[in-house]
């Protein structure tokens, strides 16, 4: 088994991670190219190979495995750089994507205005044609009517077609005719079937996932096949996959057929990795991931041990945003990281972020043309990064450039540049102790009781704040932390999952028509599996369904804890389990109500090899700084800090706060009454009261 490498495009940096037989991991990091993606990649690539004496290569001619991860799709999403693309729905109902599901936190906030489709109204049309709940046809497709329209898309130069009908979920035949015809009439634009991409329950839902996905179609297949290129120009042979919104991986031509899959292709790895973190230091399945970039600030979680999914899933503001529409990793995502701009509104107040620096030209300190204040900045002027040894020496940071920029915003709120720099450090930490509330609220979880993972370049800067504020008593930050999304594609494995949609409820459960659902989704998968069988044998399926006591709107996702629900204790088992789930969520249990399941889901995961490590017990012994910086701390002041670099700290290693911790591709700062330790494995281990 030769290196596996994995690489991960953000907004700001590229994280290129090399693992070899042995399971060890070395990083490399670059900024964003996002004219040619490769020219960044292969500088982090580069970086990595340089830390095990090779050059970029000769690991590839070595590598088995190139897994991609990118936020291409994301951007892509939230600026609306997207295709040209036409909306098909049944005549009557054009104004689906228009309503959302509400469209605003608050429907009675006249100040906010509306927010606007994904597919503009204009470029919506409605289609003559009408299938019911019960898949009859109650008007038959009006194909002379759709030429025409075929025709006026041809001619304003619409370069992709997302079709949604009503009831499609349960006769496809209309949506199918349609595709047949654009192939037809408008051969070579690429076209997504709503009761394809996302076969459930909910019309928004099913066309805002038709409608993204159709619209992403032309962009990502440019990039991917850009990709694919150049890595096989570089000299490259081995197989290439990419990791998905499901927290798994895909082929190239699989995710170029539905390329909604990448939405969350990076993010979702995290909470993949931060799980396995947890597990390694022997920290339990409870796990938040806490992950810091330099556009945004990341949240997931595993419940018992397993990453949690979502079809609630939105790009954007939730309600105001759009949302996925399939399943993905449940991650929360808010607009605070390295590179988020300070700034001072109408009132006067500070604030931070969602304005992002970016990487081009990036915050002030990175010396690329950024006047903007900004987390980084924030830090350099703290005292906390080295400017001779940013990303290992490879990046020198421009600190007047940086209290330049600081300067400015304290003299608008007349406070002194540290005073400033702590100021912002603050707000942004309590926006992100805010994003980790609300997820662990909404899915069942006590911050105090679970384990908190750090990852993100910007991640160490302040982990420990965050713990200190949630409480949490069990903090970990890898040794990969930097790269944590791209150390996650590591652990990840080829990963499909199909959905059906059937309506039935615990009073009258149509227990066959279920099982003969379930029994087609899995037939699907093992088709799929098998593709795989003469590489990569091993693999499993596990159910779930969306279910919801009867008047309620929204649903819960429900693991099956059986295969089928032929038999009575089957069905017990199934209804019990949604009562306990929903329970710990909600807080509330109605035995006494009927269970509604709409969605059924089956999910196929094809495991890929890795190697395992032992690691031997070390002692425990106090650490010694190799170097001392002046930082500021808030109501410390400022403080002579000692500064540790990675050799100064071997595993048992344990350094009381205040101390600063340069990794080459991160800084761990470890405030006042806090302190850290190396455990057996090589990662931090962080406590907030101060002792191991």
């Amino acid at each position: 088994m030769g290196f596996q490498v994995s690489a991960d495009t953000g907004g700001t940096f590229i994280d290129v991670v090399i693992q070899d037989a042995a399971s060890q991991q070395v990083i490399g990091k670059s900024l964003t190219t996002h004219d040619r993606v490769f020219r960044g990649l292969s500088k982090a690539l580069e970086a990595a190979a340089g830390e095990i004496g090779l050059t970029a290569q000769q690991v590839l001619a070595d590598t088995d495995l190139f897994i991609y991860g990118t936020t291409r799709a994301t951007n892509a999403i939230v600026t609306r750089n997207v295709a040209k693309t036409a909306l098909f729905t049944t005549a009557g109902f054009e104004d689906v994507l228009v309503l959302k599901e509400g469209g605003k936190q608050d429907g009675y906030d006249f100040s906010v205005p509306y927010p606007k489709s994904y597919i503009p109204r204009r470029h919506t049309f409605g289609v003559r044609e009408r299938i019911d709940s019960e898949g009859s046809v109650v008007t038959e497709l009006d194909e002379a009517h759709l030429a025409e329209t075929l025709a006026s898309v041809r001619e304003q130069g619409f370069e992709a077609i997302a079709v949604s009908f009503l009831w499609s979920v349960v006769n496809p035949a209309h949506e199918l005719r349609v595709a047949e015809l654009i192939a037809e009439l408008v051969p070579g634009i690429p076209v997504t079937l709503s009761h394809q991409i996302a076969p459930i329950i909910r019309e928004y839902r099913r066309t805002s996932a038709a409608a993204i996905d159709a619209s992403l179609k032309p962009l990502m297949q440019q990039h991917f096949r850009q990709l694919e290129q150049d890595l096989r120009e570089f000299g490259y042979q081995g197989a290439i996959l990419v990791s998905t919104s499901m927290g798994g991986v895909m082929s190239i031509d699989e995710v170029i057929a539905s390329p909604i899959e990448t939405a969350k292709s990076g993010p979702s790895m995290a909470p993949l990795a931060g799980l396995n973190y947890s597990l390694v230091e022997g920290l339990g399945g409870d796990m938040i991931v806490c992950d810091t970039g330099g556009t945004t600030f990341d949240v997931g979680l595993s419940r018992d041990g397993a990453v949690v999914h979502s079809r609630d899933t939105w790009i954007g503001p939730e309600w105001e945003g759009d949302l996925l529409g399939i399943s993905s990793v449940d991650i929360r995502s808010i607009g605070a990281g390295g590179g988020s701009i300070a700034w001072v509104d109408e009132g006067g107040l500070l604030r931070v972020g969602p304005q992002s620096a970016g990487s081009e030209p990036g915050p002030a300190c990175y010396g690329n043309g950024g006047t903007e204040p900004t987390l980084s900045d924030a830090a350099c002027v703290l005292g906390y990064f080295d400017p001779e040894y940013f990303l290992g020496g490879r990046m020198k940071l421009d600190v007047a450039a940086a209290e330049a920029a600081i300067g400015k915003l304290a003299a608008t709120i007349g406070l002194t540049v540290p005073e400033t720099a702590w100021g912002i450090l603050s707000l942004a930490s309590e926006s992100m102790v805010k994003a980790v509330h609300e997820i662990t609220i909404a899915q069942g979880l006590n911050p105090q009781d679970s384990t908190l993972v750090a990852g993100g370049g910007a991640a160490g800067i302040n982990i420990m704040q965050i713990a200190g504020e949630l409480g949490t008593q069990r903090v970990v930050l890898p040794k990969v932390a930097s790269a944590l999304s791209a150390s996650g594609m590591h652990f990840a494995d080829i990963v499909k999952e199909e959905s059906a949609a059937f309506l039935t409820s615990s009073d009258a459960f149509a227990a066959a028509a279920v099982d003969q659902v379930l029994e087609g989704l899995e037939a699907k998968l093992s088709e799929f599996a098998a593709r795989f069988a003469d590489t990569y044998p091993d693999h499993s399926v596990e159910f779930g369904v969306e279910a919801r006591y009867k008047s309620q709107i929204w649903t819960i996702d429900v693991p099956l804890p059986v295969r089928r629900v032929g038999s009575d204790e089957d069905r017990a088992r199934l209804f019990e389990a949604f009562h306990d789930l929903h329970e710990r969520i909600l807080a509330v249990r109605d035995p006494g109500s009927a269970v509604e399941f709409l969605n059924w889901r089956a999910r196929v995961t094809v495991r890929l090899p890795r190697a395992t490590r032992d690691y031997p017990a070390s002692a425990r012994r106090v650490g010694r700084p190799g170097a001392t910086r002046t930082c500021y701390f808030g109501e410390a002041g400022t403080v002579d800090t000692p500064v540790y670099k990675p050799t100064d700290l071997v595993p048992g290693t344990y350094v009381q706060g205040p101390a600063i911790v340069e990794e080459p591709t991160t800084t761990l700062v470890v405030y006042p009454g806090m302190a850290a330790e190396v455990s057996d494995t090589g990662n931090y281990l962080l406590h907030i009261d101060g002792e191991a």
